[in-house]
């Protein structure tokens, strides 16, 4: 066998993590001959729980399942890791702001971010999965100057997944038959599913879905308040799906892109499609399998589209300026 993947999980023994990490082990995340190697952080008081699910993680038996460790320290944590998915953070509460809620995760961000600069290994890479997953990588990725700009990835996948799954729904197929969906922007209300790009069985959705009015009145504002539709209904935040989100990101950039598709997620801009080089925004990726990725070029953009394009970077634009006394050396 290969030589073990690393990877470390933060907020390993949350609802997110306990979805997630029995999927890694079992190879869905890097295929069936790639042997991973866990390395799981949690704050000291959850260690406990985290250590029965190492126990259970041992008694499923994976055999790709090569090691793995549970540790309250981001350092040991982030040892020689090629893959960080950033999990943990702390959770929106009754009345906090958006701009509160940034603020409060900050410290948490910059913390890792330092870790992961004196520690991970010398490819790695980072996936930030804890919202607002945007503005916490920028955190985390300003305080780590060894780690290159194209290495650090904010989860959109959900809502690609979202988006692609409603598509679906309205027009009676299988998800399967919806291709070319993406996400730009924040991970936010501010992001646009652009529908107008995406296939359904290789025709514009469009064309198969008629309705106007259901795009707009109904298809945009489901996709972006789909988290707090979840919430209100279970009483609790998406897991499972943002469990699976996060592995199908992590799957997407170690394995080919599909001919003639593409996937979402967010990447450090470099000014393509007009938007501020720096900011972490959504594009539509391909990625030759090696955990790099490339922007699509010259998908069309009409005047509604670039108006919700600049509308989710001015948002980000906003948000870093609001955490700018947070951001380190590599911002």
């Amino acid at each position: 066998m290969s030589k073990p993947i690393r990877v470390a999980v933060t907020g390993a023994g949350g609802q997110i993590g306990y979805a997630l990490l029995f999927r890694i082990a079992s190879g869905a995340a890097f295929g069936p001959d790639r042997p991973v190697a866990l390395q799981l952080l949690e704050i000291t008081p959850a260690l406990p729980a985290l250590n029965g699910t190492l126990m259970e993680l041992e008694d499923c038996a994976f055999p790709l399942l090569a090691e793995m460790k549970a540790t309250d320290r981001p350092e040991e944590a982030f040892a020689d890791t090629d893959w960080v998915v950033l999990v943990g953070g702390l959770p929106r509460k009754d009345g906090m702001s958006r701009g509160d809620l940034i603020r409060a995760n900050g410290p948490i961000f910059t913390g890792q971010g330092k870790a992961i600069n004196e520690a991970a290994g010398p490819n790695v890479r980072v996936v930030c999965v804890a919202n607002p997953c945007n503005t916490n990588a920028l955190i985390a990725r300003s305080h780590a100057p060894k780690v290159p700009a194209d290495r650090w990835f904010a989860m959109t996948r959900l809502d690609q997944n979202r988006a692609a799954s409603l598509l679906a729904k309205k027009a009676g197929v299988p998800v399967s038959a919806v291709t070319h969906m993406t996400i730009w922007g924040n991970h936010s209300d501010t992001q646009y599913p652009d529908y107008k790009n995406a296939l359904i069985n290789g025709r514009p959705a469009t064309e198969v879905i008629t309705d106007a009015a259901w795009f707009a009145e109904t298809y945009i504002p489901t996709v972006a308040k789909r988290g707090g539709a979840v919430i209100k209904a279970r009483g609790a935040s998406s897991a499972a799906s943002a469990a699976n989100a996060a592995l199908d990101s992590l799957y997407s950039l170690s394995h080919p892109t599909p001919k003639n598709n593409w996937f979402s997620t967010a990447i450090v801009s470099d000014g393509s499609y007009g938007i501020p080089a720096g900011l972490i925004y959504s594009f539509p990726l391909t990625s030759p399998g090696d955990g790099t990725c490339s922007i699509v070029k010259g998908v069309p953009i009409d005047d509604e589209a670039r108006k919700r394009l600049d509308a989710s970077a001015a948002e980000l634009v906003s948000e870093r300026d609001a955490v700018k006394d947070l951001l380190g050396p590599a911002h």
